[in-house]
């Protein structure tokens, strides 16, 4: 099916958006308050009332921010009656602590999903997206990856995402609901946390002193993250993305070494790299390769990456340089 020119406009639709506070949910929200859509952004409780990355987001005002947990099924119900769309994204993602509180994982990303879906059953909103990742592929047994290639949950986070991506099939093909589920590779830019190898090697650059790394040979397909916001908003504009998974990524695979270099480039130093056990995956759960096949998404959303691994690198670094203090470089982030 070719992609469909879209009719759907963004201007005064009621979205509600989980994990809003978070890396790629705040630019989300950014992007949709910018197309004068009417944001409601669940974040997670604090009695600070720290909204995450929303606190400083430029679209602040024109966000109505929800605190609350997808685990509380009926405050899940209740914050999503009244939306035409509903983009949940909120998870537990960091892959060294699946290790350590599997439990957790299960609960925020599995039974989390369940309770929006339950909540999108009763309250029918247009269309609901689901955040999946490339983590779900495991190490490609066949590359570039498409939409077909098995599913491996090489760690228990991405298990726990198998789990979230089948309930929202099951969801779909049992009870109708217009689900479409997104499947980012390697996402990243400003406002991402040091867990993720992008900035922390750059935040450890700007530091000073030695860069400490896991394994250097993994190869991994990164998408700058107005891109992957991009292909959220293709997904839920799109009807022909109904009941599809649907990558988004680059269709470039790097390696973390060649990272590294890159990053030695941009910041004009040429540091020292050690590495760090703690930074290494299990053997059998490390993935070794990622390449996205995004010509599914070319042909259902007509979507494409426009910024290029290098301007996104740069953007980044330029970002990290003014926001350093927000990393601490000394430890060792999961």
């Amino acid at each position: 099916m070719p992609a469909e020119a879209s009719s759907f406009s963004w201007s005064q639709a009621r979205v509600f958006v989980t994990g809003a506070a978070g890396f790629i949910g705040s630019h989300l929200c950014d992007a949709l308050a910018e197309q004068g859509a009417s944001v409601t952004a669940l974040v997670k409780y604090s009695s600070s009332g720290f909204a995450g990355h929303l606190t400083p987001s430029p679209s602040r005002a024109r966000i109505q921010i929800v605190y609350g947990n997808v685990e509380d099924a009926p405050l899940m119900l209740a914050a999503t009656r009244d939306h035409d769309v509903i983009f949940h994204l909120a998870a537990l993602i960091g892959i060294p602590y699946s290790y350590a509180a599997t439990a957790s994982y299960v609960a925020t990303n599995i039974s989390g999903t369940l309770n929006i879906l339950n909540a999108a059953r009763a309250n029918s909103p247009r269309r609901v997206v689901v955040t999946s990742t490339s983590e779900c592929y495991g190490t490609a047994r066949y590359a570039p990856i498409d939409e077909q290639h098995p599913l491996q949950g090489q760690s228990p986070y991405s298990a726990s995402k198998i789990g979230a991506d089948k309930l929202a099939e099951s969801f779909h093909l049992s009870f109708g609901i217009p689900v479409a589920t997104i499947r980012p590779f390697n996402t990243f830019g400003p406002r991402q946390s040091a867990r993720a190898v992008i900035p922390s090697v750059i935040a450890q650059a700007l530091a000073g002193g030695t860069v400490k790394v896991g394994s250097l040979t993994p190869l991994r397909d990164f998408n700058y993250v107005s891109d992957t916001v991009s292909g959220f908003l293709r997904v839920a504009e799109s009807d022909a993305a109904i009941g599809e998974v649907i990558n988004i990524g680059s269709g470039r695979e790097v390696s973390i070494g060649e990272i590294v270099a890159r990053v030695k480039t941009l910041v004009g130093r040429d540091f020292p790299v050690e590495t760090d056990d703690a930074r290494v995956r299990p053997e059998q759960s490390e993935v070794m390769r990622l390449l996205c096949d995004r010509s599914k998404a070319e042909r259902l959303l007509g979507w494409a990456p426009q910024v290029s691994l290098e301007d996104g690198l740069k953007r980044t670094v330029d970002y990290i340089r003014d926001h350093l203090a927000l990393y601490q470089t000394e430890r060792y982030a999961v």
